[in-house]
Order: C-alpha cells, then sequence, then structure tokens
C-alpha cells in the first residue's frame, strides 16, 4: 500500500492525525507492507523566519482574543494527552520552509518519516526549536542522515523546487488543509481522522484493491 501525507510543522492537527495514522498502520497489520511517504504544504508560506508566539499568530490569523486562544489551545492539549503525546502552548511560530527542504532530503535518503516524527514531538513538547538550523541539523543525525549534507542543504536553497512541487500536487488535488492523507493514489482521507477511521479507510482500501 502507498500512503502519502500532506503536513505541516506547526499544525497540531497533522501532528496527532499522523499519530493516529500509523497506530491504525499497526493495528491492521499493514506497517510492513506500507509505503509511507511525507509530503510538504506550508498553511503559512508568508510567516515571518523571525519567530513569535503561538498566541500572537494565533489571536492575528484567526481573529479572536487571546483568552480565545488560550482555550482552544487548550482544547487541543487535551486530546493530545489522550493520544499520550506531549504537547505545550509555550513553542514558537515561523516560517517552515527550511523544516520542509530537509525533509525533502530526508525523504530521499529513507528517514522522513523519522525526520518529521522527531522534530514534530520535540517541537510540541517545547523540548526544540525546529528553526533553529543547528537544531535540525542535530535532530538529523540523531536519526542517521548526514550532518554535512543537511547543513549543506539548509545554507543554500536546495529542496525548494520539490517543496514547492509538493504544495502544487496537493493544490491540484484539492488540499486546502492538512493532514491530507492519499492512500494508492486514489482514496483520500481529509483531517486528523480518528485512529478507527483510518484503519477503516485502509481495511476498505486493501480490501478494494483500489
Amino acid at each position: 500500500m502507498n500512503l502519502q501525507v500532506w503536513t505541516d510543522l506547526g499544525c497540531p492537527w497533522c501532528y496527532l492525525g499522523i499519530h493516529r495514522l500509523t497506530r491504525a498502520l499497526d493495528r491492521q497489520g499493514l506497517t510492513d507492507s506500507t509505503q509511507l511517504r511525507l509530503r510538504s504544504f506550508e498553511l503559512d508560506p508568508g510567516a515571518s523566519t523571525t519567530p513569535t508566539t503561538i498566541m500572537e499568530i494565533f489571536t492575528r490569523k484567526h481573529g479572536v482574543s487571546h483568552k480565545e486562544a488560550a482555550q482552544a489551545e487548550a482544547g487541543i492539549a487535551r486530546t493530545a494527552a489522550e493520544e499520550g503525546l506531549p504537547f505545550t502552548s509555550d513553542r514558537p511560530h515561523a516560517n517552515s520552509v527550511d523544516v520542509h527542504r530537509v525533509l525533502q532530503f530526508a525523504e530521499r535518503q529513507g528517514h522522513g518519516v523519522a525526520f518529521f516524527e522527531t522534530v514534530q514531538r520535540g517541537y510540541f513538547a517545547g523540548r526544540l526549536d525546529p528553526y533553529d538550523h543547528d537544531t535540525l541539523v542535530t535532530v538529523a543525525a540523531s536519526i542517521g542522515l548526514d550532518a554535512d549534507g543537511v547543513r549543506a542543504v539548509l545554507d543554500g536553497d536546495a529542496y525548494t523546487a520539490e517543496v514547492r512541487r509538493d504544495e502544487d500536487t496537493g493544490r491540484r488535488l484539492g488540499v486546502t488543509g492538512v493532514p491530507f492523507v492519499l492512500i494508492n493514489d486514489r482514496y483520500a482521507v481529509t483531517g486528523a481522522q480518528s485512529t478507527d477511521a483510518y484503519a477503516q479507510a485502509l481495511t476498505r482500501v486493501s480490501t478494494a484493491k483500489l
């Protein structure tokens, strides 16, 4: 089975969705027979490279009060806790293209999922700053990527075209938000579904051989 997931670093629903999807694969016994590929999709491509706080960006983008933003974050935190995932609102927000460029590099080395999940979990746990290049190099090296290769990517504009290609492909498929899961190039599942819902979709596709 072939799974493609369009995702972005700072999207909490992507964080939850990919976790649930991988659990569903394990539950259905499909992990070893499934090729899972992460695709780039920036939700805020115009974001500054200078980090700001989550509360600031949340209130500005959604036009809500600080209290309403805090309540929304608290709701996501409760959901994450139910999934056993760490979550904090004390995290930065900035342009995510460099993370995506390294993701593209990692995908070509067979480490895309491991790289992105490690960065995203550390980010939402408040343990690392993914907008810091040294941090990205350290994380990449920890999961088996060549540190010098990652540094070379970050020092230039390598894989920017690949990021844009993923985004263009996503838009042609009708992607307006993430996570967006495409199974066997034909069956789409949008949004952060439950583990049960993902499992049902996987079973439907594997049975129908779509």
